[in-house]
């Protein structure tokens, strides 16, 4: 397949005579011609900023598509602009499948009238073969779901191992390679059409609810959809790229939507795991912000074990989470963030230190629990944090 894309780009640069480069909608790199040129301005530094991390930055891309690159049916040209780390001028070929945007090829071209408009008619036409080239590539992507769906949703055991033995089989000689597997939550729309993340080597729909991550029978009484996604790595620490775009796809899913990231794997044996790991991450950003727009399994911390625990709060804590007693609630989450040290639970809620014993003694009033005691301090302490998901 890339040597497909390779060949397309090739020919486009053979038709207008100036080097090409294309890009996925996400502005991930897929292929570039070759610089033969020993003029140093023949590229600028964001053409190689682009073929050296085969990406380019969020303000790169914004402000190329101020230009309106996105809805363009045709060729749009782009002016130098040296701010920018643009040096030499543009015309995007807009590369699109029955009237969806898939990517972008680039020409580096400022010159004055430049390729004649019968040059870019025959380039724009070899664009809608890369388009449909694109298109298969999702397509085949979205014929993965049932796969990947049996694999992330079959009991242990023989359901299980025949599961994985036909995912590996669909992903062919990349199924053992790194991946990643990703969860938005709640997905309200249909699977996407086209490929959001660059390297979806499958995705799917699946029923999801807070109580019970993992578990496809209490997820299912909930009601609501995640989103999975099965995401090729170049290596098990080039997670960048795919954290980016699947923040823009949480983004799109509307408010209160959440993300997050199993830690990558080899080969599609774990992906069940990866799966509870993801639901659990997207889960976690939702009780702490500070996680991140896409929050990651190595890095939630005390999260990783209260994502497991079940549903409801514990019954010595139920009094302490209703709304009426909200402020002592609050007071005790602090406390406890606190290490228990009551000077510096005082000065993070600025109150004074009366007025915090007093409260204290409200919560052990009201929970039955002994903060003088470790394990009571943690019950309470878990409880409190679990209540967030």
């Amino acid at each position: 397949m890339k040597g497909d894309y390779q060949d397309l780009v090739d020919e486009i640069s053979a038709l207008l005579g100036v080097p090409a480069t294309l890009e996925n909608r996400d502005f991930g790199l897929i292929a570039f011609g070759a610089h033969d040129s020993e003029d140093d301005t023949a590229m600028d530094p964001v053409r190689t900023r682009s073929i050296l991390t085969r990406k380019s930055t969020p303000a790169v891309r914004t402000w190329f598509e101020g230009f309106g690159i996105a809805r363009a049916t045709g060729p749009v040209r782009i002016p130098v602009a040296p701010d920018a780390g643009v040096f030499r001028g543009r015309i995007c070929l807009p590369v699109r499948h029955r009237g969806m945007v898939l990517g972008y090829v680039w020409l580096l071209d400022d010159s004055d009238p430049g390729p004649s408009g019968s040059r870019l008619a025959a380039a724009m036409e070899v664009t809608s073969r890369i388009g449909d080239l694109l298109a298969e590539e999702v397509k085949a992507g979205a014929d993965l779901a049932r796969e990947l769906r049996a694999v992330l949703t079959a009991e242990r055991g023989w359901q299980r191992d025949m599961a994985v033995a036909a995912l590996r089989t669909a992903l062919g000689p990349s199924a053992d390679g790194p991946h990643v597997v990703l969860c938005v939550a709640p997905w309200r729309d249909e699977e996407p059409r086209v490929r959001a993340v660059p390297g979806t080597a499958a995705l799917c729909t699946l029923p999801y609810g807070a109580e019970s991550p993992g578990d496809p029978a209490g997820q299912a009484s909930q009601g609501t959809q995640a989103l999975a996604l099965l995401v090729r790595l170049r290596s098990a620490d080039a997670l960048t790229p795919a954290l980016e775009a699947v923040s823009r796809l949480r983004e799109s899913a509307g408010p209160g939507a959440a993300a997050g990231a199993g830690a990558p794997r080899r080969g599609p044996a774990e992906l069940p795991e990866a799966w509870q790991e993801a639901v659990s991450a997207a889960r976690a950003a939702v009780a702490q912000p500070r996680f991140g727009p896409v929050a990651q399994w190595p890095s939630i911390g005390p999260y990783r074990m209260l994502t497991a625990l079940p549903a409801g709060p514990d019954p010595a804590v139920r009094p302490l989470l209703t709304p009426t007693h909200r402020e002592l609630a609050h007071t005790a989450e602090v406390f406890l963030d606190c290490a228990g040290q009551a000077g510096r639970t005082a000065s993070a809620l600025g109150i004074h230190r009366q007025t915090l014993y007093y409260r204290l003694s409200r919560i052990e009033q009201l929970t039955g629990l002994d903060l003088d005691e470790g394990e009571d301090r943690l019950l309470l302490h878990m409880a409190l944090k679990a209540a967030r998901l």
